[in-house]
C-alpha cells in the first residue's frame, strides 16, 4: 500500500531526516486512510489469493500482465482457483470476480509499477464471456418489515445490557436506513475517535447523526416514535445511560458476563449477526424453507426494510439511504411496490 512513498536515508538522525521521517509516517497513515478498514481488508486479502494462485501456475506476479489476470479470472469462473488439495473449488460468483478485478487494479497502483489495463483484451473479452455465460440476478437480503422488527425486539432482554444495546442498535438501524458500518461506527459527540464513521447529537425532537460516506458527509434525521417501546431514541437514551457511555464509541463490546461495558467498538459484523439471529428467533419469514433462511438476513435487511414500509415520498427515503440516484433507492423496496399496478387489468383484461 505504502511501497511508492520515499524513505529518508537511514544514514544520521538530523533534524531535516527527523522531520521527512515523521512526514514519510503521516503519508502511510493518510494512505491507509484513504480506503475503509473493510475494504483494504477485502483488498489485502484478493491480493493474497491472487499471489497464491501465481505461485502455484509458475506464473509471475509482477510487473501487471494483463494475460496472467485473464487467466486468473477464469480460473475463479470455473473454481479452479481455488487453494485446495484437489485444486477444484467453487466458482466464483460474477460479482466477486469484477471485485477481485478492482481489487488486482489497486493493488498494482499502490504498487508504483506497470497499471493493470482491465480494458486490454485478455481482459475485458474474457471477462465479457463470463458474464455472458454465468451472470444471475443478484441474490437481496430480505427486507425486515415493521411488524417482523418489533417480533425481533421482543426476543432481546431488557434486563440486560447485551439487550439494551441491541434494541438500540436495531431500531437506530432500521429507522436511520443506516449499513452496518454506520451502525457500528458511531459516536457520542463530535470528533470522538480516530476509528469512527460518524457521530450522534440528541436533541428533544429526534437524533441528528452525521456520517462519513464514500462520497463525503451526510446526514440523517432520526424522529421519536409513536411509542416508548418501538422508539429508537428512548432505546439509544436508555442504552447510553446504563452502560454509562460519556463519549467515544457509542455500541461496545458487553463483557463480563454482561454486567460491564468495554472501550472496544463493535465489530460491523455483529450487526449482521444480531438481525440475523432475532429474524430466526422471531420466526421472520417462516414461510421460506428452513434450510437456508438465515443466510436471507443480514445487515441490509433494515435498510431495505425502511425503504419498503416508509409511506413517504420517495425522495425522502433516497435521502435516508443516502443514495445518489432513485433507481438505487427502488432496488431496496423489496415488496412494496410490487403488484400494487396492474397493467393486466389497465389494459383491460
Amino acid at each position: 500500500m505504502s511501497a511508492a512513498l520515499p524513505s529518508p536515508s537511514p544514514e544520521g538522525r538530523s533534524g531535516a531526516t527527523a522531520h521527512l521521517q515523521d512526514l514519510t509516517d503521516r503519508a502511510r497513515a493518510y494512505v491507509e486512510a484513504a480506503a475503509s478498514a473493510n475494504t483494504r481488508r477485502a483488498y489485502a486479502s484478493d491480493w493474497k489469493h491472487f499471489a497464491a494462485w501465481c505461485r502455484r501456475q509458475n506464473l509471475p506476479l509482477l510487473p501487471a500482465d494483463p494475460q496472467v489476470v485473464g487467466l486468473y479470472i477464469t480460473a475463479c469462473a470455473t473454481g479452479s482457483a481455488a487453494s485446495t488439495s484437489a485444486g477444484v473449488g467453487k466458482p466464483m460468483s460474477v460479482s466477486t470476480i469484477e471485485r477481485r478485478l478492482s481489487s488486482l487494479c489497486w493493488n498494482y497502483a499502490q504498487r508504483g509499477g506497470e497499471k493493470l489495463d482491465r480494458r486490454d483484451r485478455a481482459i475485458a473479452t474474457v471477462l465479457a464471456g463470463i458474464r455472458n455465460r454465468h451472470a444471475a440476478p443478484p441474490r437481496q437480503k430480505e427486507a425486515i418489515l415493521p411488524e417482523d422488527l418489533i417480533a425481533m425486539l421482543e426476543t432481546l432482554d431488557r434486563a440486560s445490557l447485551r439487550g439494551l444495546r441491541d434494541r438500540a442498535m436495531l431500531l437506530i438501524g432500521f429507522a436511520g436506513g443506516l449499513r452496518r458500518s454506520e451502525i457500528t461506527g458511531l459516536d457520542l459527540g463530535r470528533d470522538q475517535s480516530e476509528d469512527g464513521r460518524g457521530w450522534v447529537e440528541i436533541f428533544d425532537r429526534g437524533l441528528l447523526l452525521t456520517l462519513r460516506g464514500k462520497t463525503g458527509w451526510r446526514e440523517v434525521e432520526i424522529g421519536r416514535g409513536s411509542r416508548e417501546a418501538t422508539c429508537p431514541v428512548v432505546a439509544l437514551e436508555t442504552w447510553i445511560r446504563f452502560a454509562r457511555i460519556a463519549r467515544g464509541p457509542l455500541f461496545r463490546r458487553v463483557t463480563g458476563k454482561g454486567k460491564d461495558v468495554g472501550p472496544d467498538r463493535l465489530n460491523d459484523q455483529e450487526v449482521a449477526r444480531l438481525v440475523r439471529k432475532t429474524a430466526l428467533a422471531a420466526g421472520v419469514r417462516g414461510d421460506l424453507p428452513e434450510a437456508g433462511r438465515g443466510r436471507k438476513f443480514a445487515g441490509h435487511s433494515l435498510r431495505a426494510g425502511l425503504a419498503s414500509s416508509a409511506e413517504v415520498d420517495e425522495r425522502h427515503v433516497q435521502k435516508q439511504l443516502g443514495h445518489a440516484s432513485a433507481e438505487m433507492t427502488r432496488r431496496y423496496q423489496r415488496r412494496r411496490d410490487r403488484f400494487r399496478v396492474n397493467l393486466t387489468k389497465a389494459a383491460g383484461l
